[in-house]
């Protein structure tokens, strides 16, 4: 290539509080939604309990104990060459029932001590706020965001975090893939999203719909509140994008690939526009939808917009018109037959990633940051403690030619790529710890035994060599 990426550019990885910190009661820290779920795999869905049974794992609990290991592993990544790490705040280690009127101050100084680790190192903090690990206590109190004093609870949780950390962290995002919960029928991701709990009778759509508000509400508080603190604060949303292809090219096909994009996507437009698009206006008025959506709401969210898009890229969808226009997840996907798949069901669309970014470019004329995009593999060790990973190599390098060519060739404006679990991490899809996305393994098995000894995999040293290169050499 004649043209390379900006010399400012973000190379590094990403993770996320409950799937790697373990010590789920440690200094303070209260249950959260991840805490109350079980081990699963791709054939046995993760169980949701209500209390914690003691017959049962919860891989949360456990994480890969980076609560205890966190210097050790970000002297790893410093060796990388990392020039950034996303990773995010547990709530309750801030407030661990979600509700308190003042912080937990040995949480506060976790997170000051993490992120002073990796500022040492040159390697700035990527925070987000909301990563599927909400209070429980507002799930069994309140009701999760099917109840507006949430927002409040957010909003002072964001002020407090903005407060303590802004002189530490710049980027920031609010709510993790907070489209997810577009398919309702996943009661696992919309529990983790808006910790809704369905009843038999429930209008499963209309409650998601009301309780997104609520969020999109509270995310649009929060960067107010942020810029309020520290104007030079880069505070953005978090999607994920996944691209949803027309079976064919019948206009039909063609047409409901559109709307399925608008219904997992349209937390976009309101996060950069400020504001709901026509067609879900008038979705609204045609399932007869009264939300509870106030004038007051509706400045905010035009105040409250955003700075920038961070999302995730793992896979592509492809959809097909049956006999009905509204998008539904759960039965209109079809295969494709261009794409692979990797042991666990996901499309491996390298191409995927560069559409998605100039979708997102012409939609919404925003930077974009990529901060989850990764392959979970079956990794094996050696007895020497050698992780030959070429397929994940492979992987990592079909993504990062397309993004290259997405900045390079077609002008999008990228703030960096921050791959996921760049280092072995509770699934959180299953809880398994076999199924493994980083350059750095951790010898713990799927019930958190092992030595937790760290060991570079073949990536380790190839991802240390693009960082180097800035993404000239992807040999």
């Amino acid at each position: 290539m004649t043209k390379t990426l900006n010399d400012n550019f973000l190379w590094g990885g990403a993770v996320a509080a409950h799937q790697l910190e373990g010590a789920y009661q440690a200094g303070g820290k209260g249950i959260s939604i991840a805490d109350i779920m079980t081990l699963g795999d791709r054939d046995h869905p993760r169980e949701i309990t209500k209390t914690i049974e003691k017959d049962k794992y919860y891989p949360s609990h456990v994480g890969i104990d980076f609560y205890h290991h966190y210097k050790e592993d970000i002297k790893m990544m410093a060796k990388m060459g990392f020039k950034a790490f996303r990773t995010s705040i547990a709530w309750t280690r801030i407030f661990p029932n979600g509700d308190e009127d003042a912080p937990n101050e040995a949480g506060l100084k976790f997170y000051d001590d993490l992120f002073d680790e990796l500022l040492k190192y040159g390697i700035q903090p990527v925070v987000t706020l909301s990563h599927f690990e909400m209070p429980y206590h507002l799930v069994t109190e309140y009701g999760g965001w099917s109840n507006r004093k949430l927002i409040d609870f957010f909003a002072r949780f964001a002020h407090v975090c903005f407060e303590r950390y802004h002189n530490k962290v710049k980027y920031w995002m609010t709510f993790n893939e907070i489209n997810n919960q577009a398919n309702y029928e996943d009661i696992g991701n919309v529990l983790k999203n808006s910790g809704l709990l369905f009843k038999k009778g429930d209008d499963k759509e209309k409650m998601m719909y009301q309780a997104a508000h609520y969020e999109l509400v509270a995310s649009a508080e929060a960067v107010q509140i942020g810029h309020a603190i520290d104007p030079s604060l880069q505070i953005g949303c978090m999607l994920a994008f996944c691209p949803i292809y027309p079976a064919s090219s019948k206009p039909e096909d063609i047409l409901f690939s559109q709307r399925a994009m608008d219904s997992r996507l349209y937390f976009g437009d309101v996060h950069v526009n400020g504001e709901y698009p026509n067609w879900l206006k008038a979705y609204f008025d045609r399932k007869n939808y009264h939300l509870d959506i106030t004038k007051k709401d509706l400045q905010i969210l035009k105040n409250g917009t955003v700075d920038y898009i961070a999302f995730s890229y793992y896979m592509s969808f492809t959809a097909k018109y049956t006999d009905h226009m509204d998008y539904r997840e759960y039965q209109d996907l079809v295969s494709n037959p261009y794409i692979k798949t990797n042991d666990w069901g996901w499309a491996i669309d390298p191409v995927g990633l560069r559409y998605a970014m100039n979708w997102m470019t012409t939609r919404w004329h925003k930077p974009l940051f990529i901060v989850e995009n990764g392959l979970g593999a079956y990794d094996k060790m050696t007895a020497d403690h050698q992780i030959h990973d070429d397929y994940r190599v492979q992987y990592f390098r079909d993504h990062i030619k397309q993004m290259e060519k997405a900045v390079i060739d077609d002008g999008v404006d990228l703030i960096g790529y921050l791959p996921w679990g760049c280092i072995d991490l509770v699934s959180a899809s299953t809880g398994e710890m076999k199924k493994r996305y980083g350059f750095i393994y951790v010898d713990e098995d799927d019930h958190g035994k092992g030595s937790f000894k760290r060991y570079p995999k073949d990536s380790f040293y190839w991802y240390k060599k693009v960082i180097a290169s800035n993404g000239a050499d992807l040999d």
